[in-house]
């Protein structure tokens, strides 16, 4: 039975809370989690950019940590955000409640370990799986904007793919006009759009759409 995709919406035929694209998603970036956090410590100290002391005007001195970052690894941060994540798994398993022992990196790296063991279960149909993908997501774009910023501006979403596989079902990946471009790829199922197919392409999407909401 096709069910939608907890967190992007995407219609999914394989019936679980997460689509495969989510999934892989969400695993690469918990695993991605340490080396960002490891990464994050040399990015304690403010930028020069703020100043140095008190400005001419009398102002404030700027802290002597970057807050940003600093909220990323103190307590209630990146560590504490998983540890909970996977003692929500554990509880709403009935398991009893996983010790995570050790500084913040060891709980950290814990917390992934034991989240990366029970994905299958959580993919099949928690209902937190959306939420929990949602916030990891968060995660990491909060400390790779800090580690690895990326200049490059945002392509433009323009929908679900129409794509039909061999099957019958619909591909559903989210569609991204990338800057720079002229074709628009879905990057799961490799159909392409040139600007000539746009026109019917909107009127699948919209149709697709539609057929959702009254399923639904």
């Amino acid at each position: 039975m096709d069910t939608t995709c907890t967190h992007c919406e995407t219609p999914d035929p394989t019936g679980s809370a997460l689509c495969i694209p989510c999934t892989t998603r969400l695993v690469d970036q918990l695993q991605q989690l340490p080396p960002l956090y490891e990464a994050l410590a040399a990015h304690l100290a403010p930028s020069m950019a703020t100043g140095q002391g008190r400005g001419s005007k009398g102002g404030p001195a700027p802290l002597p940590v970057n807050e940003h970052v600093l909220g990323l690894r103190a307590p209630g941060g990146m560590a504490d955000v998983v540890s909970d994540w996977l003692k929500a798994v554990h509880r709403d398993r009935r398991m009893r409640t996983p010790r995570l022992a050790g500084d913040a990196l060891t709980r950290l790296h814990t917390a992934i370990a034991g989240l990366l063991a029970h994905m299958p279960w959580i993919v099949s149909g928690w209902p937190a799986a959306g939420d929990l993908a949602q916030e990891i997501g968060e995660l990491h774009r909060s400390a790779t904007s800090v580690v690895d910023p990326d200049p490059r501006p945002r392509g433009r979403r323009i929908g679900h793919c129409p794509a039909a596989h061999t099957d019958g079902t619909l591909c559903g990946a989210v569609l991204t006009l990338q800057p720079g471009e002229t074709v628009v790829s879905c990057t799961w199922c490799s159909a392409s759009y040139p600007p000539a197919l746009w026109a019917g392409l909107k009127q699948l999407i919209d149709a697709d759409t539609c057929s959702s909401s009254s399923a639904a």
